[in-house]
């Protein structure tokens, strides 16, 4: 007689449910933007109930805020892991400005965390996601070069913003059909410009 399969706890079930509503929600914002897709459509995606969704989440904004949450959260998963080897300060934000792009390239990615995040999520939620994630890795990069002496002793947090604001740029034209070679050429000079010369 075959055995039957273990039952799920609670907390799995739990887990299961909320990442179907994440995964369900994410293709359908990709495919026909956040104003364009209704709940109903989510729920019916995921195969789970409108109790389930408002279980998990107060209401659309809110599931769309943790699809925002969790790319961004695998940018930074990406840039870490690039970054991970010893590098020097230099290589280290060169190897992450790459992951970055790589990580961007992911369909879909560049209009939930660069378009339809600020316009539905506001900059300032906006900004305080991405300072939880990639913002994060930046400064962090930045700030060893600075405090290592290698690098001009500027402002580490507008430092930060001007080169993101940068690579979110570079990703929006690689994205509709720009040279990324180009964009990277351009970001890896200016991140090289700022290191202290020592011949």
């Amino acid at each position: 007689m075959q055995e039957a399969p273990p039952r799920r706890s609670n907390r799995e079930r739990t887990e299961a449910t909320r990442a179907a509503l994440l995964a369900a929600a994410r293709t359908l914002f990709v495919e026909k933007s956040y104003a364009e897709t209704g709940t109903p459509e989510i729920v019916a995606a995921a195969g789970v109930t409108r109790g389930a969704l408002y279980h998990h989440f107060a209401d659309k904004q809110a599931l769309f805020a943790g699809v925002v949450e969790a790319e961004a959260q695998a940018v930074a998963a990406e840039i870490d892991a690039a970054t991970a080897a010893p590098l020097s300060t230099k290589q280290s934000l060169l190897s992450g400005m790459d992951a970055f792009f790589a990580a961007m390239a992911v369909l879909g990615r560049t209009r939930l965390l660069l378009l339809d995040g600020p316009a539905v999520l506001g900059p300032k939620t906006l900004d305080e996601i991405d300072q939880r994630h990639g913002g994060r890795t930046l400064r962090e990069g930045l700030a060893a070069a600075i405090e290592a002496g290698e690098m001009c002793p500027l402002p580490t947090d507008a430092l930060a913003t001007q080169l993101s604001a940068m690579s979110d740029r570079a990703a929006l034209a690689i994205e509709a059909g720009a040279s990324a070679e180009d964009h990277r050429t351009v970001i890896a000079a200016v991140i090289e410009s700022l290191f202290i010369s020592r011949t």
